[in-house]
């Protein structure tokens, strides 16, 4: 017998998309560890909220969206959102008995051959299914760009993914490069103590003074859908919505805190140069520089597109109709995670529907049965 446990569904991750399409799964009268299992490599509740740097208060959020079903309320704006986003994720999961599995990894998901079930290879052992919901993110694919003598660089280098906050910069010369709101966050909170702050780019910033609304906010996520619908790898939401203006970085542009450079050239041992032989000397390199979708763990499936992105039609990946991604591309935000999981799990209640039959079942210890699919 083959030594993997059977279930009709599994999601891998346990952020904001997946704790989204656990929810709509037990709504539909699945339940888990029996029916379906969610599967986390985090140590513990908050998906990527957990890793955020303690300066990054709850104030400072933007556009924090509610899970479904339960309201995030009498959250104090002072306290890091790690803490707040953390503990409503872990209150989320006990409320509605999600009994996620973690610190767990998967490392490939693969075809199974007969019976049409994918195989999730995972630290935990291998998970036969008939659908995954893949809601992975992006946390843990830092994107570092590569420039001519970046490995002679004497100082430090560093990516949002390890910022610590800003005590750690005190009176250095830092360079910050990246014009998304982790890089403006980082930037702002670095001047205040550091000796000097340098603001480099590879695009000029767009600024946003007036209001974003509903039919923005659809426009934006229409042009990242676009670029799924054609198998490109997505951008992010925020990046074609530009930086909304705020008191803040009001002040900071007034500092001149904000006034940027276009990208260097190359790094030197004690800084970076332009080719127009401008140089700026610096002791800190923060790459603020995005991340990249985590899915490398699908490659077995040969999912993506020659255009290096996975195509998708609404959450179904076009290449495998049991696969579904969340939290990717046009749903890579709060909101739009609610509803790429709602979304999934109904794609995937038909997809069952019509190609699993309950059959005898075996049953694993602590795990309730199995269901072999047809």
């Amino acid at each position: 017998m083959n030594d993997f446990r059977v279930y009709d569904v599994v999601v891998v991750g346990a952020g904001q998309a997946g704790l989204s399409a656990a929810y709509h799964l037990r709504r539909t009268g699945l339940e888990p560890d029996r029916d379906f299992v969610v599967l986390d490599h985090a140590p513990r509740p908050g998906g990527a909220w957990q890793f955020r740097w303690p300066s990054l208060t709850y104030g400072k959020v933007h556009g924090m969206h509610r899970l479904p079903g339960m309201e995030l309320t009498g959250a104090d704006e002072g306290r890091p959102s790690s803490e707040v986003i953390g503990g409503y994720f872990a209150r989320y999961e006990e409320a509605f008995g999600l009994r996620v599995h973690r610190p767990v990894g998967v490392t490939a998901v693969r075809d199974g051959g007969e019976g049409g079930r994918l195989l999730v290879e995972s630290s935990e052992g291998t998970y036969a299914t008939r659908a995954l919901i893949n809601a992975t993110g992006t946390w843990d694919r830092p994107f570092w760009p590569r420039y001519p003598g970046q490995e002679t660089f004497r100082g430090r280098q560093l990516h949002t993914v390890d910022y610590p906050g800003p005590e750690e910069f005190a009176g250095l010369r830092v360079i910050v490069v990246g014009g998304g709101a982790s890089g403006t966050q980082h930037l702002m909170e670095i001047a205040d103590v550091a000796a000097e702050t340098t603001w480099v780019t590879r695009r000029e910033p767009v600024w946003r003074e007036e209001p974003f609304g509903a039919a923005e906010g659809r426009a934006a996520v229409a042009l990242v859908e676009e670029r799924v619908r054609r198998g490109l790898p997505p951008e992010s939401v925020v990046s074609v919505t530009g930086l909304p203006v705020t008191d803040a970085i009001r002040r900071a542009r007034e500092r001149g805190v904000l006034d940027r450079l276009p990208m260097f050239d190359r790094i030197m041992p004690t800084g970076v140069a332009w080719t127009d032989g401008r140089e700026v000397d610096a002791d800190v390199i923060l790459w603020a520089t995005g991340f990249r979708a985590a899915i490398d763990h699908l490659a077995p499936l040969r999912l993506r597109e020659p255009g290096g992105g996975i195509r998708l039609e609404g959450t179904r990946a076009v290449r495998d109709e049991r696969v579904h991604l969340v939290g990717y591309g046009p749903s890579a935000s709060t909101i739009g995670a609610n509803r790429a999981g709602r979304a999934a799990v109904r794609e995937v209640g038909r997809l069952l529907e019509r190609g699993t039959k309950p059959v005898p079942r075996a049953v694993h210890p602590g795990r309730g049965p199995d269901r072999v699919p047809a």
